[in-house]
């Protein structure tokens, strides 16, 4: 049983990346994170919904980015969903320095970022009907 949630959705645009960003922080400022913790959090978040924005739409504005965000005693849950064109292969698209879009000169880190920020990490994605980024982050003990 969660002890709190929240639940956003907005445009695939990229000025609504520091939207979600600043959404996020500010839900998980409940749990009292460290400056370093928050900081984490905000750029696991900036990664998953840039690349919905940028390779679930391809830059097309119209789509619409889910954020939920679940607070359980002192974890954070965080699930970044698009129903984009979905990732055609989701073991090659996790590896460090890949990019399906050399043409943008992305850097292939994302998921590797989300990774090394986050607790934990999962992605499942399906052609043509999206993906969904899970990312938790456990905090230290609240007293």
């Amino acid at each position: 049983m969660q002890d709190n949630m929240m639940k956003i959705e907005f445009l695939s645009r990229s000025e609504n990346e520091s939207f979600a960003r600043v959404a996020v922080s500010a839900f998980v400022s409940q749990l009292d994170p460290t400056i370093e913790e928050l900081t984490d959090i905000k750029t696991a978040v900036s990664e998953a919904v840039t690349n919905s924005i940028i390779h679930g739409y391809e830059n097309n504005k119209d789509g619409i980015v889910k954020i939920e965000g679940y607070i359980e005693k002192n974890c954070f849950t965080v699930i970044v969903i698009d129903e984009g064109r979905g990732i055609d292969n989701l073991e090659l698209a996790m590896q460090p320095l890949y990019t399906s879009r050399p043409d943008l000169e992305r850097s292939g880190m994302g998921f590797t970022v989300m990774e090394t920020f986050m607790d934990s990490l999962e992605v499942s994605s399906e052609n043509g009907k999206g993906t969904k980024v899970v990312m938790k982050k456990v905090f230290r003990s609240l007293s």
